[in-house]
């Protein structure tokens, strides 16, 4: 039996399993804002909204990321609320923390420790090995959330999703995962920033 259904066949079935991308925080050197640090409270406000909306609990699973900004929002906002959550990310945690969390000011590398405490992490390369040549981290780690969400079924899923609606810096990203959600679901919830910010 394929390694995915060993998992369902252990676990209970979520109500609904909330899969979520966003933008980091802007890094100090960014050139065009993106996810400017003073609108923090705004997408907080977002997304615990959108979980109020959809009376997400204890009966549902979260499953995001775990960088600085709209990942630890979201997973915040799912402790909150007594839910379920799982966090993904795509390199050892010393490497991820630097790359995604620790560049940021404020207390980010707390809530993400604090985070991890109430959560299951998964680190791609203990978890999936290492890359192939041809492979990319992040776009990896896209594809791995994806499959970890639909493991109880694509009409599980709703996908949240802080975005400005363009492409990445690089591949990976909230554009990559918008794109391959919507090939299995069309439950998506999209927190539009360039609405959000004005």
């Amino acid at each position: 039996m394929p390694e995915i259904e060993i998992r369902r066949s252990q676990e209970s079935t979520p109500r609904f399993v909330w899969l979520f991308s966003g933008h980091m925080i802007d890094t100090p050197d960014r050139h065009a804002a993106r996810f400017p640090a003073h609108r923090e409270s705004v997408a907080a406000q977002a997304i615990a909204k959108t979980l109020i909306e959809f009376d997400a609990g204890p009966r549902d699973l979260g499953i995001c990321g775990g960088a600085c900004g709209g990942d630890l929002i979201f997973a915040e906002a799912c402790i909150a609320r007594g839910m379920t959550l799982e966090l993904y990310i795509p390199f050892d945690e010393v490497t991820f923390l630097a790359k995604s969390v620790d560049f940021a000011d404020e207390n980010w590398h707390d809530r993400f420790f604090a985070v991890k405490g109430q959560a299951s992490l998964h680190v791609m390369p203990d978890e999936r090995g290492p890359l192939l040549p041809a492979e990319n981290a992040y776009e990896r780690n896209n594809l791995w959330m994806l499959e970890s969400a639909g493991r109880f079924g694509s009409d599980k899923i709703i996908f949240v999703c802080l975005w400005d609606g363009g492409g990445g810096d690089g591949p990976g990203g909230v554009w990559h995962l918008v794109r391959e959600v919507r090939r299995k679901t069309q439950r998506i919830v999209w927190l539009d920033t360039r609405k959000l910010w004005v």
